[in-house]
């Protein structure tokens, strides 16, 4: 099934409501009949230029659907890329694509530089209006999208997913046309980041009208709430922590938001906990996902917040911390080391399987084992009730003396303290120890944390091995657009500190 169906699909339910809008971007204002026109006539576009591949450089908003659903009627896979690289690493993924054809935004024009078959996303706009169409039907295994990681530990890698991979993530994961006539869905991820491309398809596959904010700004994502009756939207941690600040300056509520979903990293349970709190009447969910599978894997789900919220059980309430179950059609399994299945409560590398995984890079081939299993190099484990629970990368992992630690436990309990507003331990350079525990801490607004204080708080919940041996304070945390810390700056950082000269 390639994904250009998906839009099909859409179009025949909303033949019934022609008027209605499916896409909102600024002043660009699309019905769903207008996009898949427009989609037909970029894929004439794209065929008629003779490229191998379709590349995007810009911020997204209507232009990512209509590129996702034109390459696919032209049978070509495509590739939004981080518009925030510099140009010497824009461009360096740009000489790995094959033959692409690139859709630039006017602004990062100068990044794209020569050398290039290039269009301006408002000229491509503009002949998609004109241009002859061209359908085709892409072989459900071809790959249709290919999305670079974030490489913020090595080079980044291209992951292949094809047609099918992304058409049963959709079709196990949404209900079709399920949507009310007036739902509404705010998008605010970046378009080369897996989040957007599922959102891009999800929501015009549940009928969802798609309200896109490029540039995200917490004051302008709760006035479009408001103005464009948004019911559902989907956010990183540092998105959710500026919106809660806020609603909390201007107390006011968003009456017709049912759904906010949140992920894309982990988020401090404290903030949770405040956003709940702020919104008693809106649905939160927390998606984990990953590019190799073509997004969401689990879900904690509106329920599974409440019940946590109101349990008593201990390990009822540590669900609050999960990231839920898995998705339709996705299996997972955790691993020791040496390849066994780890019991309840043990934690181990997780390895997913389903249709939707891809596990595919460009250059690599499939590292998917024998039976289909992806490794995710993700630290996780299963409760008794098969709740999944994220405990970083194993890269992430510090050795200290010989001792594993996993930073996400003692984040986990440094987060609570009242003077700790966020928080990263990261494992630094030493000369005795191989590595020590330093935790990075932003404080809480109008605190002064103590050091010893906080070594102490967390001494008292976990084992002397994991209080760290510094603790260093920051106004902010490095992260990347979707909200994960960049612990190799930090390590970076801290490790330069170290070897500067007395």
């Amino acid at each position: 099934m390639s994904i250009s169906l998906l839009l099909e699909m859409a179009q025949e339910v909303a033949s019934a409501d022609a008027e209605r809008t499916a896409v909102v971007d600024d002043d660009i204002r699309l019905t769903t009949e207008e996009l898949s026109t427009l989609a037909d006539s970029g894929a004439g576009v794209i065929a008629a230029s003779g490229a191998r591949h379709v590349a995007y450089v810009g911020t997204g908003g209507a232009m990512l659907p209509l590129l996702l659903f034109a390459s696919a009627r032209a049978a070509v896979p495509v590739t939004p890329l981080n518009y925030r690289l510099s140009a010497d690493g824009l461009r360096a993924l740009l000489d790995r694509l094959p033959d692409p054809l690139v859709v630039v935004d006017d602004e990062y024009r100068d990044a794209v530089g020569e050398g290039y078959r290039t269009i301006g996303s408002a000229e491509f706009l503009e002949s998609a209006r004109t241009a002859e169409p061209a359908a085709e039907f892409a072989d459900p295994d071809a790959v249709g999208v290919v999305l670079f990681t974030s490489g913020t530990t090595s080079k980044p890698k291209a992951v292949e997913l094809t047609h099918a991979n992304l058409t049963s993530y959709i079709t196990g994961t949404v209900e079709f046309a399920s949507a009310e006539p007036g739902d509404a869905a705010l998008i605010c991820v970046p378009p080369y980041h897996i989040a957007g491309v599922s959102a891009a398809l999800s929501n015009l596959y549940a009928g969802r009208k798609m309200v896109y904010l490029r540039h995200f700004d917490a004051d302008k994502w709760v006035q479009l709430v408001l103005d464009e009756g948004v019911t559902s939207a989907t956010v990183v941690p540092t998105m959710l922590d500026r919106i809660v600040t806020v609603l909390e300056s201007r107390d006011i509520t968003l009456p017709r938001l049912r759904t906010l979903a949140y992920g894309g990293s982990k988020v401090a349970l404290p903030l949770v906990r405040r956003a709940l709190e702020l919104l008693p009447d809106v649905g939160f969910v927390n998606a984990y996902g990953l590019t190799e599978t073509s997004s969401t894997i689990a879900v904690l789900t509106p329920d599974d917040h409440r019940d946590a919220l109101a349990a008593d059980d201990p390990a009822a309430v540590r669900r609050l911390g999960s990231v839920g179950l898995p998705v339709p059609g996705i299996e997972v399994e955790i691993r020791r080391e040496d390849g066994t299945v780890c019991g309840a409560g043990e934690p181990g590398e997780l390895f997913v399987r389903g249709e939707q995984v891809s596990g595919k890079y460009t250059d690599i081939g499939s590292v998917l084992d024998e039976q289909g299993w992806f490794p995710t190099k993700d630290v996780a484990f299963l409760d008794e009730q098969g709740y999944l629970f994220i405990g970083g990368r194993s890269d992430d992992t510090i050795i200290r003396g010989g001792e594993n630690i996993a930073p996400a436990e003692i984040e986990d309990v440094l987060v609570e303290h009242p003077h700790v507003r966020e928080c990263a331990v990261v494992g630094a350079d030493d000369p005795e120890w191989g590595q020590i525990i330093v935790a990075v801490v932003v404080p809480r607004s109008g605190t002064e944390p103590d050091i010893e204080d906080l070594r102490s708080y967390v001494r008292s919940q976990l084992r002397g091995s994991r209080t760290p041996d510094r603790v260093v304070f920051r106004h902010e945390l490095p992260t990347n657009a979707t909200g994960k810390v960049l612990r190799r700056d930090l390590v970076d950082e801290l490790n330069a500190q170290t070897k500067e000269p007395a």
